[in-house]
């Protein structure tokens, strides 16, 4: 419980870096949870992410995971609450404004440059979560499977119109067999 008020703090502050989705707020997720607090390792961080990620709803709910682990059941609950609620208020807020100035010649303009700002934070997110999955601390073998299947996937995503679960699962037998 003593926990609280900086999960508060740090996943509502957190929320605000969620321009083009919540990966965009992963490198400093990771800094703070990982380098400031200690709450997890980099190995936990990514292996919520994960679940978040396979886990049906919103893709960022993971926080309450994090709040789980931190401070159990209020933890989570408060840790979704910080996330969620700041930026859901200030979209709507934002929303309503941004109806009644549909005919402001910087609009357009505004629209355009956040729309690269999200791309931008969005990349930035998925290198930093790349670093953690591929790695090479618990030997070069390791390291050159994972980037490889990373590689792999990536393309085939890419390349084809197959569900990426297929690959995910395909990945995860892989890793299975290979990363024992």
């Amino acid at each position: 419980m003593a926990q609280i008020p900086a999960l508060i703090r740090v996943f509502a502050y957190l929320s605000f870096l969620t321009i083009g989705g919540g990966m965009a707020a992963f490198p400093e997720m990771k800094v703070q949870i990982v380098g400031v607090h200690h709450w997890l390792t980099d190995e936990q961080l990514i292996h919520v992410y994960s679940t978040g990620q396979m886990s049906p709803g919103p893709n960022m709910m993971m926080v309450a995971e994090v709040g789980q682990l931190v401070s159990g059941f209020v933890g989570a609950v408060v840790c979704a609450l910080a996330f969620f609620v700041p930026t859901g208020i200030l979209t709507f807020a934002v929303g309503r404004l941004w109806k009644r100035l549909k005919d402001w010649p910087w609009r357009d303009s505004i629209q355009k440059g956040l729309g690269a700002v999200a791309i931008g934070l969005a990349v930035g997110g998925l290198i930093t979560f790349g670093k953690g999955a591929i790695t090479f601390k618990n030997g070069p073998e390791i390291g050159w499977v994972t980037l490889a299947l990373g590689l792999i996937t990536f393309a085939a995503v890419v390349r084809t119109k197959i569900n990426p679960v297929f690959f995910i699962l395909g990945s995860g037998v892989v890793g299975f067999f290979a990363l024992r």
